[in-house]
């Protein structure tokens, strides 16, 4: 079997039971759709056309028959109107939730490739539609096919040569749907790719709504939103056009076959071979037999859209995580926070040009190392390699002597702290926010972290404290609170390497002070690494990397640097005359 067959199935597993019982309704509400024309048949053939003494008693007795089905049925059709669309909710929950965390094993390379707006369609929109197919989908078959089956059996027992003028149709319905199904599964898949540009340049434009803003660019953004919203509408376009030739030529053809099983019959009346009672169930039954034909049709479209979003929701399950640990991985205990790194390279894709290549460079347990150079050198992207954000193409990075490749992701990480330029904050207080750092820290020990971070007095000037809301991503917040808060996690987190992205090189002088003193702080008896864009904040470092498109081009302290006259010495001269 298919492996993404295997796949789509596996979702039924977990509910079952609860399957089983929608199938069982279905079969029930189809076996009473059914039963229903016959009763009326036998009310109107057998007993008012007989001279039965108890003619009127049976009525009665009919009559109780088919308001107990009617019971039965209404019964029946609640449970799968609930319980089927709760099951369709809870698979397209589970798919969701798989999904999610699948997101969250994949690399940063995959999503430097991906639109956030694209991976959110994919996660909503695509999710429900294959609810809707769960659900409908086995129910609107097993119905469709006993109403038919049946159906069609009591008409070929009723009159069988009406019986087959029906059948002449019904080869001609399945070619013609057939043809417009698969014009309806392209403009589908389509559509969902458009919506998901559509949602992914609502992200990008709400995103930096502040910028936009400061450029008065609205119109700009309103052009290129319009544009997507315009392909989508193209895309829709040719969606319910086929679809329309769908459903109306279904329609239409329904409507010649009742129109010729009535002339039809109509002359075998004439001639006496069939009779009035007869012909009215046989019309009852083309009904019957009709609507599993527009149920079918109705299948379809639910299968176009619900198999659509499987494909695109397989193409991201698919997506092997480039980074993952080794089978024989094991946790990394009492980190040190010697680090080295032997001849590594490293390069985003294949056929790219290498980032860094071939860099030696040994980190001793507590250095404080400072990286410079101009902007593409590899500084961030060398620091990214030690907690595997990305995997060094060629080489080994040693963690306290041994290869991070054999450490688990996630013991590697846990001992390393990571203080960026580009400060995010979740929406929530700033409780919440410090917390992220150690999430079964006391309230004492988010106020003792705040306090070595510099950030105690400000929160506490906050409308609510520790318990104000600062909006989402910290919009509440000064450039420096937010990068205050982001150290007070760090402090939070206490782990023995500290990574500083040009942490305060875009902070005012007071905000920068109050920050580079929290830093300070932290980076006791810890190893440290800082890129550094400001030279000036880094003249005290232990050791000091120039990193340039050749590699390391210099080392050592800021006084051997600069008597270098080197690289070093004219940007930080360069630096001065600024």
């Amino acid at each position: 079997m298919n492996s993404r067959i295997k796949k789509f199935l596996s979702y039924y597993k977990p509910y079952l039971g609860l399957f089983y019982a929608d199938m069982a309704c279905a079969i029930i509400v189809s076996v009473i759709t059914l039963a229903f024309p016959l009763l009326i048949r036998y009310i109107t053939k057998n007993l008012l056309e007989s001279n039965m003494p108890d003619a009127l008693s049976q009525i009665y007795v009919t009559g109780a028959v088919m308001v107990g089905l009617v019971i039965l049925y209404t019964t029946c059709h609640t449970f799968i109107d609930y319980k089927g669309h709760m099951m369709g909710a809870l698979m397209e929950k589970d798919m969701r939730t798989e999904l999610f965390e699948h997101y969250q094993k994949l690399s940063f390379n995959f999503y430097d490739e991906q639109r956030t707006g694209q991976l959110m369609t994919r996660i909503s929109n695509d999710s429900f539609d294959l609810s809707e197919l769960y659900h409908h989908g086995p129910e609107d078959i097993v119905i469709s096919l006993l109403n038919f089956i049946g159906a069609f059996i009591i008409l070929i027992s009723i009159n069988s040569k009406l019986a087959i003028i029906a059948l002449l149709f019904l080869p001609i319905m399945a070619l013609y749907g057939f043809y417009f199904s698969k014009k309806m599964h392209r403009a589908l898949r389509e559509s969902k790719d458009r919506i998901g540009d559509i949602n992914a340049q609502v992200e990008d434009t709400l995103s930096g709504i502040r910028v936009v803003k400061s450029f008065t660019n609205e119109e700009v953004e309103r052009r290129k939103f319009s544009y997507e919203n315009n392909r989508f509408v193209e895309s829709r376009k040719n969606g319910y056009k086929n679809e329309a030739y769908f459903y109306e030529g279904l329609i239409t053809l329904t409507q010649l076959m009742t129109i010729a099983v009535v002339i039809f019959g109509a002359v075998s009346i004439v001639k006496g071979s069939l009779d009035l009672a007869d012909l009215l169930t046989f019309l009852l039954y083309i009904v019957i037999l009709i609507e599993p034909i527009q149920r079918l049709g109705n299948f379809t479209r639910l299968y176009q859209e619900g198999i659509t979003g499987f494909e695109r929701f397989m193409e991201i399950l698919e997506v092997e995580p480039d980074i993952k640990d080794a089978i024989d991985a094991t946790e990394v205990t009492d980190v040190q926070g010697d680090i080295e790194f032997r001849n590594v390279s490293f390069k985003y894709k294949e056929g790219y040009d290498h980032v860094l290549k071939q860099i030696s460079l040994h980190i001793k347990v507590g250095d404080y190392v400072a990286l410079v150079g101009p902007s593409g050198a590899g500084k961030t992207t060398l620091c990214s390699l030690i907690p595997r954000f990305y995997e060094v193409s060629e080489g080994q990075i040693l963690l306290d002597g041994r290869n991070i490749n054999s450490i688990t992701m996630r013991s590697l990480r846990k001992n390393i702290g990571i203080v960026q330029q580009d400060v995010y904050l979740f929406a929530g207080t700033v409780l919440d926010n410090i917390r992220y750092g150690k999430l079964e820290a006391s309230e004492e020990e988010i106020i003792i972290a705040a306090k070595k971070a510099n950030a105690h007095d400000f929160i506490m000037a906050l409308p609510n404290g520790y318990a104000t809301d600062i909006g989402q991503r910290g919009v509440k917040l000064s450039g420096g609170q937010k990068q205050r808060l982001s150290v007070a996690r760090v402090f939070l987190k206490d782990p023995p390497i500290i990574i500083f992205d040009e942490a305060t090189s875009s902070l005012d002088n007071e905000s920068e002070k109050a920050v580079q003193d929290s830093l300070e702080k932290l980076t006791k008896n810890r190893t440290t690494l800082v890129i550094a864009h400001r030279l000036s904040t880094v003249r005290h470092a232990q050791k000091i990397i120039v990193l340039t498109d050749n590699g390391i081009e210099e080392q050592g302290t800021h006084d051997e640097l600069i008597a270098l006259e080197g690289v070093y010495a004219n940007l930080y001269n360069m630096q001065l005359r600024i």
